[in-house]
């Protein structure tokens, strides 16, 4: 699928990646062959919301963020596509 990541679309973790807690460094990681990606509070909380099961839209997943910390759905949805795009251009999500 090529193109900008829209509100229709469906990610998930990419083939071999897991998302784990690192217990030891207390933090959250996405974990792929060879790679770690380390993430913060509002990182994690997308990668939880726009992977859900069963899946949902990506549009789903702003919806229940902007619910969840009760903030303007605008600013919610350009920065969830935002750190979902660089996720998907590391490798760590997919379409």
């Amino acid at each position: 699928m090529t193109g900008a990541l829209g509100e229709e679309d469906r990610v998930r973790l990419a083939p071999g990646v897991m998302l784990r807690q690192d217990r030891v460094r207390n933090h959250w990681q996405l974990l792929g062959p060879e790679r770690v990606l380390i993430l913060d509070e509002v990182a994690l909380e997308v990668v939880r919301a726009a992977t859900a099961q069963p899946p949902v839209t990506v549009g789903a997943a702003i919806g229940a963020l902007a619910t969840q910390f009760d903030a303007p759905r605008d600013e919610i949805a350009a920065d969830v596509l935002e750190v979902l795009a660089d996720m998907i251009a590391k490798g760590f999500l997919t379409r």
